[in-house]
């Protein structure tokens, strides 16, 4: 076969939808979210809820409720289009529909934009007054990836709650892909939430944490097993822990299953836990055993 042929042959074969029509677009083939545009909207949503650290204005008080205001009108829209494709993707709805409905839903979710707000100054607060490393409250909100992570978490749980699909999903992946910090968008998080270092932590969907709740890098809480239902698919039932008040879990600890961590304990550094401990519990992982060896011979 000549270059032609072989170019022709295989966009052929890949244009075929073989036996894996599932994963092929769904019944709203062609209108989905744009992930470009959602981009668009969290940056807009970081300039709102932190003003004068993500936009080019000057600081100033007396202009600063215009910028805002601006800034929600564009929110408002750009929110508005893409849930009328995010409803029309998942459920099939008609374009008329679908507008009137995204419209209902996004002003419903720029109503909770003060509640965020709250919530994500108490995380930076937090972040503040737990680690040692940083100067300020704008060196935390400029510098620290757990800023992006739950911004993106608390904006996506927000709209999850509203019954909106697929773009929840979409933004906290957008921030998982930024900072190796993995929330899914139904976990229920509290206020004063911190996560310092960030990397590589999970936090499943239905993880439950309350109030002042610590978390350090690789930590796990996540699901030990799960159910199938007689089709064999996954069951989506309660799964992750429970993580009461005033909580730090240290490095690289694994919190498995749908147990309680009772508030005011300490999980050391490397525990793998997998049942509930009661209030102001401190568990700690035994003492390395040592050994020797030469040049990596005995591990």
């Amino acid at each position: 076969m000549n270059a032609e042929e072989i170019l022709l042959k295989n966009t052929r074969l890949l244009s075929e939808c073989l036996d894996k029509e599932r994963m092929m677009l769904p019944r709203g083939a062609g209108h989905f979210p744009s992930v470009e545009a959602l981009k668009e909207f969290m940056r807009l949503v970081k300039t709102i809820v932190f003003p004068d650290f993500f936009d080019k204005q000057r600081n100033s008080s007396t202009i600063r409720g215009y910028y805002i205001g601006v800034g929600v009108e564009k929110l408002y829209s750009l929110l508005k289009r893409e849930i009328g494709h995010a409803l029309r993707f998942d459920h099939d709805r008609g374009e008329t529909d679908a507008e009137m409905e995204a419209a209902e839903l996004a002003l419903r979710f720029i109503d909770t934009l003060p509640e965020i707000k709250r919530l994500l100054y108490t995380d930076v607060e937090a972040m503040y007054n737990n680690d040692p490393a940083v100067d300020n409250f704008g060196e935390v909100i400029l510098c620290y990836p757990v800023v992006q992570a739950m911004v993106n978490y608390r904006v996506a749980h927000s709209l999850l709650r509203l019954g909106i699909p697929v773009i929840p999903r979409i933004l906290t992946e957008l921030a998982h892909s930024l900072t190796g910090i993995d929330i899914h968008p139904g976990a229920e998080i509290g206020e004063y939430f911190a996560i310092d270092h960030g990397t590589g932590v999970v936090i499943g969907e239905t993880c439950i944490i309350g109030n002042h709740v610590t978390l350090y890098q690789g930590v796990t809480l996540g699901a030990k097993n799960f159910s199938l239902d007689s089709h064999g698919h996954p069951v989506n039932v309660p799964r992750h822990p429970i993580i009461e008040d005033n909580v730090t879990i240290y490095s690289n600890s694994s919190i498995l299953g749908r147990i309680t961590v009772g508030h005011d304990s300490i999980i050391g550094g490397n525990i793998w836990l997998t049942y509930s401990v009661p209030p102001e519990s401190r568990i700690l992982q035994r003492k390395a055993v040592a050994t020797t060896f030469t040049d990596g011979l005995g591990i």
